[in-house]
């Protein structure tokens, strides 16, 4: 388990700044290589299942994950792949919830 997955995700209440140029590079060291990040903006990740059955399951995994850390990803389900997209809405781009939250998924 990471560093990041063993913090909390904090409050935002905007107003801040999102991460940029070598802080974003360096949280992005931290996560699995798989999250891409877009346009300094948000990441995404795609994860492969055999079927929707397992798909549903871990978007209702990650949907509890959400709800305990209270940080809410976008996530998009489709038969045997999900994607989700994470972002701090309140800063309108990356803040440390976002690979906080990465972190934990991965470890799901």
């Amino acid at each position: 388990m990471t560093t990041l997955a063993k913090k909390k995700c904090r409050p935002c209440r905007g107003g801040g700044e999102p991460l940029k140029g070598e802080t974003l590079v360096r949280y992005s060291g931290q996560v699995d290589r798989a999250w891409t990040v877009v346009d300094e903006h948000h990441l995404t990740r795609e994860f492969t299942f055999d079927g929707f059955r397992q798909a549903l399951a871990f978007v209702n995994k990650v949907g509890e994950l959400a709800e305990t850390e209270n940080h809410h990803p976008d996530i998009h389900l489709s038969y045997g792949k999900v994607r989700i997209d994470l972002w701090t809405h309140k800063i309108g781009g990356l803040h440390e919830n976002d690979f906080v939250l990465a972190a934990k998924i991965d470890a799901l």
